[in-house]
């Protein structure tokens, strides 16, 4: 079902979905495109309308994946020319690419890892999968800290603004999607229960002032 799917690639255009996707069956793994993020999946200081296209599949497919996008990657470096931008990274700069795995493209982080080992620097699985384990580690860690949404979230929903309904579902319920598939509550765990709390009292006073300004009009 569509909602056991994750989101696993995002594009700016239908033309590199549809690449990506196209592999993808290629190589057994359904996929789904979609056209936006869902609402519960985004977060109020990182959301953009960029990179609006999604290949979304199963959590369980990921690792399959990502080795398919690799091998398809390694395919390709033999055809690169020596101009190429990542040829003039340093070493650090090399490794950063291989920490945020998730900012970078399938051949850019295949690349990495083979001018880093030409160089004589050590790659090995040991490595990535530490690297990606920390990576994980961050990305899952909660949203900074969102006072102002939640002073804001409570003065909407006591004056009776269905605003701080949404507000307050946002910061209750709104989760992001790891490069794993995984997903995490974007929010920490006091700012949640803020949320809920300011979702439930516009729950109660929105529809209490709605009814009183239509009767206030006989």
């Amino acid at each position: 079902m569509k909602e056991n799917y994750s989101i696993f690639r995002k594009f700016p255009t239908l033309e590199q979905a549809t690449e990506l996707k196209d592999l993808l069956n290629e190589n057994g793994i359904e996929s789904i495109l979609a056209d936006n993020v869902p609402p519960v999946d985004v977060t109020f200081s990182g959301s953009t309308l960029n990179n609006q296209v999604e290949i979304r599949i199963k959590q369980s497919d990921f690792k399959k994946a990502e080795e398919i996008l690799e091998q398809n990657a390694e395919e390709l470096i033999d055809q690169i020319d020596k101009d190429y931008y990542l040829f003039e990274f340093t070493d650090e700069e090399l490794y950063e690419v291989l920490l945020k795995s998730d900012e970078w493209n399938a051949f850019d982080y295949t690349l990495a890892q083979k001018i880093l080992k030409q160089r004589g620097k050590s790659v090995d699985k040991e490595l990535l999968n530490s690297l990606k384990n920390e990576r994980l580690k961050d990305l899952a860690k909660p949203e900074g800290n969102q006072k102002p949404w939640i002073i804001g979230g409570y003065v909407f929903s006591i004056l009776g603004g269905f605003l701080g309904l949404i507000i307050g579902y946002f910061l209750w319920t709104s989760k992001k999607t790891l490069p794993n598939g995984q997903k995490v509550y974007s929010y920490s765990e006091n700012d949640r229960k803020h949320g809920k709390y300011i979702f439930y009292i516009g729950l109660i006073i929105a529809p209490t002032a709605m009814l009183l300004k239509v009767v206030s009009q006989f």
